[in-house]
């Protein structure tokens, strides 16, 4: 039997290899009980997947923005600066900016109408709804955006028919404001049954016990909602809002189907314009550093929201 002797401030001890074992065994136990190494072992796949999927392609995205168009030379920040003198390039930001704020507004206002709504309706028939105003958000987006390119459609549009006994004809994918409008609309038809659920199940977390207080108190509709619904769903809000602004940054499917950037580039979002930069004209390096300017501004985004939520969350 193989033995160790095991040196300390007293005399020297020998420890069998079976003992040996033994305290290995003791100790990999004690290890693996601690609630944050099994957290750690549980999230190990997801951290992975996360490294190979987001991580690493990011990286190589971010080599590639400083390289020249034929990738044979480092340029640095050179295609960042070319960008700065397109004119196209702040046109993609402005609209950028103002599909992603505008359709994330009428998200989180059409969310929070049909969450109180369904809320409101006894829980054996919320089931039911809830299913259909989900179809929306579950269905494939260039599918469902695929319907509304026929309903927009110059020579077919249904929308025209419905509004041709009043005269009206709209031009809805060849007129700048009206094609912008079209993107709006079908971003918030898919994503406003998002917000809802999210709300839905911020309003079920809400105690009822407070609702009663209220009323004992005497308070009505309008206090209740300001002075107990809405500070008990603001991180909930917050979260939800901050993921479908980085959602709505980078959608590709609405305005690839619907309008292809047109008329005149004047629905081209961030991904659109870098999806024609890189796969359709050639310069992988140039679309790279398109792809890439909005991180910082999402990241600067995320990290104000996730603090508010974290010193809300705190004082709680």
């Amino acid at each position: 039997m193989t033995q160790q002797v095991v040196h300390g401030p007293g005399p020297a001890v020998r420890v069998s290899a079976a003992e040996q074992r033994a305290r290995l065994g003791y100790t990999l136990q004690k290890v693996i009980k601690r609630r944050s190494t099994l957290a750690f072992v549980l999230c190990l796949p997801l951290i992975v997947l996360v490294g190979g999927l987001i991580v690493q392609p990011f990286g190589y995205a971010l080599y590639l923005s400083m390289l020249n168009k034929s990738e044979t030379r480092f340029i640095g920040l050179g295609n960042f600066a070319f960008l700065f003198t397109r004119e196209t390039f702040w046109l993609v930001v402005r609209q950028s900016c103002v599909f992603a704020l505008t359709a994330v507004f009428f998200k989180a206002v059409f969310g929070f109408v049909l969450s109180h709504l369904i809320n409101a309706i006894p829980a054996k028939r919320q089931r039911v709804w809830r299913g259909l105003l989900l179809v929306p958000w579950v269905m494939p987006p260039a599918l469902s955006t695929l319907a509304w390119l026929w309903m927009f459609d110059s020579s077919y549009s249904v929308l025209n028919w419905v509004l041709a006994p009043l005269g009206v004809d709209i031009p809805w994918l060849s007129d700048p404001f009206w094609a912008r409008a079209g993107v709006i609309a079908v971003n918030v038809w898919i994503g406003s049954p998002f917000f809802m659920i999210m709300y839905l199940a911020g309003l079920k977390s809400v105690p009822a016990d407070l609702y009663e207080a209220a009323e004992i108190d005497g308070a009505s509709w309008w206090q209740k909602m300001i002075y107990v619904t809405l500070p008990m769903m603001r991180n909930i809000m917050a979260v939800t809002t901050l993921f479908s602004v980085i959602v709505t940054f980078a959608n590709f499917d609405i305005v690839r189907v619907l309008t292809n950037g047109g008329p005149r580039n004047t629905t081209e979002l961030f991904g659109t314009w870098s999806f024609k930069l890189g796969i359709q004209g050639g310069d992988i390096p140039l679309a790279a550093s398109v792809s890439l300017f909005m991180f910082p501004v999402l990241a600067i985004l995320a990290f104000f929201i996730l603090r508010n939520v974290r010193q809300r969350a705190a004082d709680l």
